[in-house]
């Protein structure tokens, strides 16, 4: 057997070869749109013709709701922005919220899903009651009452996105709790643990070695698929007036808010460019999130590649036996 190369052994690199068909074409282009919102976004300040809190050019004031122009590919807004720019720039706001978010959701759900399954007792019932409760609330009113919290509903770039991550944060810490205790109440019950006790490893040695190491499995899946509710998260919270102020920087949401008025007035440019960022990157997010799903769970393989072996070609082409039937296809 051929070993595999480095990049093989990557989880999308593997998966993207192992898919065929219809889930090819969905992870192809979710990978195709989040690779454009990431390029966007960290290229922000060269791919953007103006700044996101701009209003003036070399002629003067650019003016608000200028339809498209040469000087304004997509108009400007009501506040008198380019649209582009904004639209441009609010990805790079949204990245960095989401890597924030999906962070600190990943480091504290994962280690106190760690010490919940691992210690068990008292602790764990508590932690779990915690996480319930928690879990039990709509996500969009908790991470607005974490943003008032936080920063009182707005504030500026880093403080605003500190806000918007951590309130993002609370919503899915019991995601991770939950899963990983989960993995964590099956693994620590292995023969490989238990050796690891036998030959005096440390508490600390087993649950980070041997035991969190093997309960990470479909944690990418759940970062993926949590992204792009980070993504609708920000969206929400900035379109309610909870997120960070437009002069700090561009957001999706407050300016999708801003643009409500325009479009009963047959203004169009300054609302479908945010709306289409949204939906776009959210879209590609999620379908990388569902395919590496389908693909991580043979039950849901919908087809699967043709037989690489002899053995496998003779298998393939003997008849199924339907034994639930009594007949044979």
């Amino acid at each position: 057997m051929a070993k595999r190369g480095f990049f093989d052994r990557l989880p999308v690199v593997h998966q993207l070869r192992q898919s065929v068909g219809l889930q090819r074409g969905m992870l192809v282009a979710g990978l195709v749109l989040a690779l454009v919102f990431l390029l966007v976004a960290l290229l922000a300040p060269w791919l953007a013709p103006y700044s996101y809190n701009q209003l003036r050019g070399p002629d003067g004031l650019f003016g608000s709701q200028q339809p498209p122009s040469p000087e304004h590919l997509l108009g400007t807004t009501v506040g008198g922005y380019d649209v582009l720019s904004r639209t441009i720039w609010g990805a790079q706001t949204a990245l960095f919220v989401v890597v924030v978010a999906i962070l600190l959701s990943v480091f504290i759900g994962i280690l106190l899903g760690l010490i919940s399954g691992y210690v068990g007792g008292w602790l764990d019932r508590v932690l779990v009651v915690i996480a319930d409760a928690i879990y039990s609330f709509p996500s969009l009113l908790l991470a607005i009452v974490a943003a008032i919290a936080v920063s009182g509903g707005q504030s500026g770039l880093v403080p605003g996105v500190l806000s918007a991550a951590i309130a993002i944060t609370v919503v899915f810490i019991p995601q991770y709790l939950r899963v990983v205790r989960a993995e964590v109440v099956r693994v620590k019950s292995e023969a490989f643990v238990e050796s690891a006790k036998v030959i005096g490893a440390s508490t600390w040695r087993i649950m980070f070695r041997h035991v969190l190491r093997n309960s990470t499995r479909s944690l990418p899946l759940i970062v993926t698929l949590n992204a792009s509710e980070a993504i609708a998260t920000l969206a929400a919270l900035g379109f309610l007036g909870f997120g960070i102020e437009p002069t700090a920087a561009a957001e999706w949401g407050y300016d999708l808010k801003e643009s409500i008025g325009d479009v009963s007035a047959g203004i169009w440019w300054t609302a479908i460019p945010p709306g289409t960022a949204i939906v776009l990157t959210i879209l590609g997010i999620t379908l990388i999130g569902e395919s590496l799903n389908d693909l991580a769970d043979p039950r849901l393989r919908a087809r699967r590649r043709a037989a690489k072996t002899p053995a496998d070609a003779v298998a393939a082409s003997q008849p199924v036996a339907r034994e639930f039937m009594g007949e044979v296809e």
